[in-house]
């Protein structure tokens, strides 16, 4: 079991890791050992998370989440396979914690008299301006 908040683990049962030959730098080694990981979560058919952290974990996870619901973290950091599986488990954790933050309700605000009383202000003000660049005509003498 990994444990995520004090509410939610998911079991390894519901993790697939693959390792997979990493690129970049390495030498023979990258052409040799399969040392990056790739992590497949199935956040859609997963009985370990609440409706709401599920669809706030489909939302954060964007191009990671493919059409079927999986969720897939690669990690290839590290030249070690055990240090990127662990890499890859401890994402999957912080973006399940993430998740299971309940956004904070958003509070109306009103506007003070105080600055709408400046708003005015700046309002005449500024018409003033524009009064002031017209042509005078006869008649207003």
């Amino acid at each position: 079991m990994i444990n995520i908040t004090p509410e939610i683990a998911i079991d390894k049962n519901e993790i697939k890791l693959q390792f997979i030959k990493a690129s970049g730098p390495g030498g023979q080694n990258v052409n040799k050992v399969a040392t990056a990981v790739q992590l497949r979560f199935d956040v859609k058919n997963s009985s370990s998370l609440p409706d709401d952290v599920r669809t706030r974990l489909v939302r954060l996870a964007g191009r990671r989440m493919t059409e079927s619901g999986v969720l897939i973290i690669e990690a290839k950091r590290f030249r070690k396979q055990e240090h990127n599986r662990q890499d890859a488990i401890d994402r999957l954790v912080k973006l399940i914690q993430k998740a299971s933050e309940k956004p904070k309700a958003r509070i109306k605000t009103k506007q003070t008299r105080a600055s709408k009383e400046r708003l005015l202000a700046a309002k005449r003000h500024r018409s003033k301006i524009k009064r002031m660049r017209r042509q005078v005509s006869i008649s207003e003498e």
